[in-house]
């Protein structure tokens, strides 16, 4: 039996096992892309699904893909990409990432960068690949589009045309001057499982459960149908394939069968028993679609050894069978339809002298956050510091479009750092943490889990702390001393680590001070709490920046602003020295007349002075700090100055772009 031969009969596992890895698949979020995820991992461990969100990547969360096979990189940053492949070292490259294919994506900047911008970023950094086979369109035909050979003119007619044409090009000359086995496969019309439910064959196939027929355009216009697992076999194909002979080169993957709509749906009505009238329309939303589309896979054939398997009847069924049996009405349609409607956690970390623990602090925040399947938005808050911080958040910025990084203009402690943050969170609900990563993010999901039971703010308990026996000893006494004090119920032993719901916070943001104490504020605005217990682990880098003289300044500003007491004291204490001294007058005078040769008392008279003295030092020096409270509060000044923001690669530098970032929040 022939090579070619052997080629033939092997099974499309069979082929998956002979690609060389680790594999990338770019683009998996999106239709090819998730199927091509779900056959590599039914086969094999080496496969990562390169994502730049994977807030939005509602197939990536339905097929529950480990958090480890997981990358978050934006092609169109070529730091990303170079550092997706430094970290990883893939061997075969697989691109199914594109923008513009539907009419809803009409953002022509974006179609280039990502089409065009995004490739050329992925080609750079191709060195000792296997191969990188690429997701072309036969969009890149243009008006020529009626069963071309694949070095037949382009002729684009829009702007995803242009982009994919200009691809194309760019392929070519990466593998023929630089030598990078890579080929282009023009796509036909590829339909299946994990398709948008608003296309085309999706829809019907849906409505074709109900014994329905949805609204149709020309029954004239034509395709070539293609279904997506032959589609996921010839990119294997291309790869296996992969010789010197067909780098750069373009490849129709297409069955060579025009079908009309018209045609297409008699198919349905036969196969389906179908008895309702289709509904034909001659409207179209896509001005550049044209109604002869169908394509020559002669070429294919003779170099790839692919050929489609699947009829597109059996292609149908496939989809009804798939449909079916993902309950597609309860998973399918509401994650599609609500992409961006579940809910969203922003995590604000306050960093100052973190710059160490940043990125572990971000890689264990995203592992997290994809554990519980849930939207997240990370915040840094940069409070000034000395170290590297901003040059570190701003590589992870880079990396993840998530990521908003906050710069101070100096260092105005965690509270403002908190509140900077929390004015321009977008999520549902925000997560407060400090940088050293002694606010473990591993606790967040039994805070998301008390959030979703109907709690609108969740706090950590420290049940144990790693530090001294002498500090330990001393928080623990200090929290107990305040709640006692405090004329609202504050919990004992929590910190600024906790869960807050958006409505919560809209309060919070509201309250006038300057000086914050969250964690009395949190309990001071009331609504629905509970604590979650924890332990509170060791700083994992440097030392901490707290000291006793700014503990003592903490509980200062703990009490006196949560408390009347120290006021209230003087008060008892001065009115029970009243009486003391009265009934001590009284007893003098007494005296004299009792005993009129009892020797005078200097020295009891210097202790007293001493006393009394001591306590007008004292009253004074606490009325002293309710004053300074006043004095600070009357003076309205801004609670953080900002210096840039930065979103992704975006950066807002000047105080007009940060306002326009702040209203676009």
């Amino acid at each position: 039996m022939t090579g070619n031969a052997k080629f033939d009969m092997l099974s499309i596992n069979d082929k998956i096992n002979e690609l060389e890895g680790p594999i990338f698949v770019f683009g998996a979020s999106g239709f090819i892309g998730a199927n091509m995820i779900e056959a590599l991992a039914a086969n094999r461990k080496d496969y990562y699904a390169v994502t730049h969100d994977s807030n939005i990547a509602w197939r990536l969360r339905l097929q529950n893909l480990p958090f480890d096979n997981i990358v978050h990189c934006d092609i169109t940053s070529k730091f990303s990409v170079d550092s997706a492949f430094a970290k990883y070292k893939p061997k075969t490259i697989f691109n199914f990432a594109a923008y513009g294919a539907y009419s809803k994506q009409n953002d022509a900047n974006l179609i280039h960068e990502t089409n065009y911008i995004g490739t050329l970023n992925i080609l750079q950094a191709c060195e000792n690949i296997s191969c990188y086979i690429h997701a072309g369109s036969s969009s890149e035909y243009g008006y020529n589009c009626t069963a071309p050979d694949e070095d037949d003119t382009l002729i684009p007619n829009s702007h995803y045309a242009v982009s994919k044409a200009s691809t194309n090009f760019l392929i070519e000359y990466f593998a023929t001057q630089n030598n990078i086995p890579a080929v282009n496969l023009r796509l036909y019309s590829v339909y299946g499982k994990w398709e948008e439910p608003d296309r085309l064959i999706p829809r019907l196939v849906e409505n074709i459960r109900k014994g329905e027929l949805p609204p149709l355009v020309s029954p004239e216009i034509s395709r070539d149908f293609i279904y997506v697992t032959d589609c996921v076999e010839a990119f294997v194909d291309a790869a296996l394939q992969m010789n010197s002979e067909i780098y750069g080169s373009a490849f129709n993957i297409a069955s060579g069968n025009k079908v009309t709509i018209g045609e297409l749906i008699d198919l349905c009505i036969k196969e389906f028993n179908i008895t309702v009238t289709p509904q034909w329309s001659s409207m179209n939303n896509r001005n550049w679609d044209l109604k002869e589309w169908y394509g020559n896979p002669s070429k294919t054939r003779m170099f790839l050894r692919w050929k489609d398997k699947t009829s597109l009847s059996d292609g149908l069924h496939k989809t009804l069978e798939w449909q079916n049996k993902i309950e597609y009405e309860k998973n399918i349609l509401p994650a599609f339809e609500n992409k961006k409607s579940n809910r969203k956690i922003t995590a604000i970390v306050a960093c100052y002298m973190d710059a160490q623990a940043i990125p572990i602090m971000y890689e264990r925040l995203v592992k997290m956050f994809n554990e519980i399947k849930i939207r997240y938005e990370i915040i840094f808050v940069n409070d000034c510091s000395p170290d590297n911080t901003e040059e570190v958040i701003e590589n992870i910025c880079n990396l993840d479009s998530n990521v908003i990084c906050i710069n101070h203009s100096r260092n105005f402690g965690s509270q403002s750092a908190f509140l900077s943050g929390m004015t321009i969170a977008t999520g549902d609900s925000v997560v407060l943490m400090d940088g050293d990563l002694q606010d473990p993010p591993e606790i967040i999901p039994e805070f998301y889990n008390k959030w979703i039971e109907g709690n609108d703010v969740v706090y950590g308990v420290r049940i144990k702390r790693e530090t001294t026996f002498l500090m330990g000893m001393m928080y623990k006494l200090f929290y107990r001393i305040f709640s006692k004090l405090s004329y609202i119920k504050i919990p004992v032993d929590a910190g600024d680590f906790s869960l807050i719901d958006r409505k919560v916070v809209k309060e919070l943001i509201k309250l006038p001070e300057t000086e914050q104490f969250l964690r009395g504020l949190r309990a001071w605005v009331g609504f629905k709490q509970v604590g979650v217990p924890y332990l509170r682990p060791e700083r994992m880098f440097g030392v901490s920046t707290n000291n006793w003289r700014k503990n003592v300044a903490w509980a200062k500003k703990a009490i006196f602003s949560f408390s009347f007491l120290p006021l209230e004291f003087l008060s008892l204490f001065g009115f029970v020295l009243t009486i003391i001294s009265f009934l001590a007058l009284l007893t003098q005078i007494i005296l004299r007349f009792i005993m009129p040769n009892a020797p005078q008392g200097f020295t009891t008279v210097i202790v007293l002075v001493l006393f009394f003295g001591g306590v007008q030092l004292l009253a004074t020096s606490i009325i002293g700090e309710y004053i300074s409270k006043i004095f600070e509060e009357t003076k309205k000044r801004p609670k953080y100055i900002r210096t840039s923001i930065r979103k992704g690669r975006k950066l807002y530098n000047t105080a007009e772009k940060i306002e326009e970032f702040i209203n676009e929040s």
